[in-house]
């Protein structure tokens, strides 16, 4: 068998080959029905869908949801789900906001140091206390982060007494880095978007711990009768959940330049849809990052769609729910199929 047949057998028996295609043909049919227009200043004719403006606004609006994505992706492995995501988005940001006023660092270095440690720390640190909760309470992950959702940001209310607060440009000039690109464009969110990706599918295919989460999910009690750490995997996922929201945040207020107790509202069902659109079984034991960002990335880019189309926008969340009762309808029937094909495989001479 040659390199390139092995690939393609590879690629065809993927769990994200669907909805790779998917994307591609969403890419196709939107560049085709989108126009065209004149550019003002070279006066090229440019297409209004498939030019580097929108495709790098669709990955950077798909960046924060594809990171935190991924965190809820890791517990939907593990059999739990994470609802406070966007609770946790907003204490991160505020608390970057409220530790920049109080300590007004001086030079780029510093400032954007101390909103990094202080977004990625308030993340880790409630990640651990909903797995902690999940743990010690024995309370299913569902109600625990359904009362953290709410706690989260009622503290980030008080906290801020519902004011925005703006950020220190130093961090917007970080997050807004051109990189060498013209017209306004900022791959910063995208680039942070791909490395989260690529080291979340290190984490999950690559590691002991990986292997462990996907077996904790899949089956308790073959794990517990195996000598996992199960008290231990569920505290690991949490704390991952809340580490990419922390990133999540970093991203989203330096990018946008304030932060307040409203921020994220709403985004822990945009992360959870990315992570059902993207493959993750709510049953547990399926799931992998490159399907969280790819599930991201479908979903902005139907609600790019209906911009670019010029469809009325009230749609937009009927589109998107019909899209998560698909992707579950899919995966069922997806699932249904295999375990035929494996009765079947063990059935014969």
């Amino acid at each position: 068998m040659t390199k390139a047949s092995s690939f393609g057998r590879r690629f065809l028996e993927s769990q994200e080959t669907g909805l790779i295609i998917v994307v591609f043909l969403l890419l196709i049919a939107l560049t085709a029905l989108a126009g065209s227009h004149a550019d003002r200043v070279t006066g090229a004719t440019v297409n209004n869908f498939l030019n580097s403006n929108t495709l790098i606004q669709v990955a950077t609006d798909a960046s924060f949801f594809a990171i935190m994505a991924i965190g809820a992706t890791i517990v939907i492995i593990s059999g739990g789900i994470d609802l406070s995501v966007g609770s946790l988005y907003a204490l991160a940001g505020v608390s970057m906001g409220l530790a920049l006023r109080a300590l007004a660092p001086a030079g780029t270095p510093a400032t954007v140091l101390v909103g990094l440690v202080t977004c990625i720390g308030v993340g880790l640190l409630c990640g651990v206390l909903n797995g902690l909760l999940v743990v010690g309470l024995r309370v299913h992950p569902f109600i625990i982060t359904l009362g953290t959702m709410w706690m989260l940001r009622g503290i980030a209310f008080v906290a801020t007494k519902a004011e925005s607060i703006l950020v220190p440009f130093q961090l917007t000039s970080v997050t807004k880095a051109s990189l060498g690109l013209h017209g306004g464009l900022y791959p910063v969110p995208m680039l942070a978007m791909i490395a989260v990706t690529v080291v979340s599918w290190l984490y999950l295919t690559r590691t002991v711990m990986g292997r462990h989460i996907f077996a904790f999910g899949g089956n308790i009690e073959a794990s517990r009768f195996a000598g996992l750490a199960l008290g231990r995997i569920q505290l690991g996922v949490f704390a991952v959940s809340g580490l990419t929201a922390g990133i999540a945040a970093f991203l989203g207020g330096s990018f946008y330049g304030s932060v307040s107790s409203g921020d994220g509202q709403g985004y822990e069902l945009y992360v959870i849809a990315s992570a059902v659109v993207g493959g993750a079984s709510l049953i547990g034991g399926k799931g992998s990052a490159i399907g969280a960002t790819l599930g991201a990335v479908l979903i902005v880019l139907i609600r790019q769609s209906i911009r670019t189309l010029h469809f009325d926008q009230n749609y937009e969340s009927i589109v998107i729910g019909c899209a998560i009762i698909v992707a579950v309808v899919v995966d069922r029937w997806s699932a249904g199929v295999t375990a035929r094909r494996l009765s079947r495989s063990a059935g014969a001479p």
